[in-house]
């Protein structure tokens, strides 16, 4: 299995998919690679060092030509990607694709990018893919009104690891809020930390943002990136997790939460409403503040083995390799139904 994906290096939520993947991929036996820009020569993208802007997209089509693989996953939609699919088309290889981030919203809300602009490209870009996974039910059903085809719904998974076996401290005179994840402008982290002393609020993680917010909420606690058994513990020692995006296409963090039994307050948009179960695992509300003083009164214990019984790696692993192998016999059987469709994408 070939994936070629603009983000592996970085901790995110493709990132954390495609490990993961490539982790039971070797349990089972399975050969999978993964093309990255950290295998080339590469810069840190402008207004966002976390991402890696690769910079010999020639020398990703001679890997290709090298390789000569008989199909491919394409992740993401950047150089990396774009790249794989002209090279995909040229040489009439079927590949599939995934939809992990909501980037015209994201580019309208950060640089006032028209989001039709944004989903122009990116229906050309997924358009000749055999199958073009996405995370949720309601994710689905906003891309097939945007006109995009072929979709099929992948769920995500937690790690043992990220699991904590140790039980909740009591808490304090404050209630204990946690987030994590990247912290960037579109996560919408201000609608969280405005009741930085109505609450004991902790960020976990890093990114373009944090300084602006540590400048603007001196009482919540930025604590950078935490990994793992130390991760789990933080997750397990906190009373709610706050989840305030609005543009997140499935948020894996919500799911660890409830993996280590921390109820979720959220905005009732696409990702928290799919995962989030109304008044048992958490509580969404267009009050955050509000969703998180009911998330009080949840049972930890329920949630956690509910969450541990639904959120797997291995049954991830399983949806994408089906599909994956299931697009190839497809074609197989009808050669001749390559789609070319290579007209300008901004039209």
């Amino acid at each position: 299995m070939l994936i070629v994906t603009d983000t592996f290096q970085q901790t995110n939520g493709v990132s954390t998919t495609y490990k993961n993947l490539r982790r039971i991929a070797r349990s089972r036996n399975i050969r999978f690679r993964v093309l990255h820009p950290s295998l080339f020569r590469w810069m840190p993208l402008p207004f966002y060092p976390e991402i890696q802007l690769n910079l010999q997209p020639f020398r990703l089509w001679r890997t290709l030509n090298r390789m000569q693989p008989t199909q491919l996953h394409i992740a993401t939609e950047g150089l990396m990607g774009l790249v794989a699919r002209y090279w995909c088309k040229l040489h009439k290889k079927p590949y599939t694709t995934s939809y992990h981030t909501r980037f015209p919203e994201y580019l309208q809300l950060m640089w006032r990018i028209p989001a039709r602009w944004t989903y122009s490209y990116l229906r050309w870009f997924h358009r000749g893919a055999l199958t073009t996974f996405v995370t949720t039910e309601s994710m689905r059903q906003t891309l097939m009104k945007q006109g995009f085809h072929h979709l099929v719904i992948w769920s995500r998974g937690v790690s043992e690891q990220l699991i904590s076996t140790s039980q909740a401290a009591s808490s304090g005179s404050k209630l204990r809020v946690l987030n994590v994840g990247r912290v960037s402008k579109e996560k919408n982290l201000d609608a969280l930390c405005v009741y930085q002393d109505e609450f004991e609020i902790t960020i976990v993680g890093d990114g373009p943002y944090l300084n602006e917010l540590k400048q603007k909420y001196p009482r919540v606690h930025f604590v950078g990136y935490y990994y793992g058994q130390a991760l789990a513990e933080l997750y397990a020692n906190n009373d709610v997790f706050a989840f305030p995006s609005r543009t997140d296409t499935f948020g894996i963090v919500m799911i660890e939460a409830m993996c280590n039994g921390l109820p979720v307050a959220a905005f009732n948009v696409t990702g928290p409403c799919d995962v989030v179960e109304q008044g048992f695992s958490g509580v969404l509300y267009h009050d955050l503040k509000q969703a998180i003083l009911r998330c009080q009164s949840l049972d930890r214990q329920a949630i956690r083995l509910k969450a541990r019984s639904l959120w797997s790696w291995s049954h991830c692993f399983d949806t994408f390799h089906h599909h994956y192998q299931k697009s190839a016999e497809q074609l197989a059987q009808q050669p001749c139904q390559m789609q070319h469709d290579e007209h300008t994408p901004m039209r």
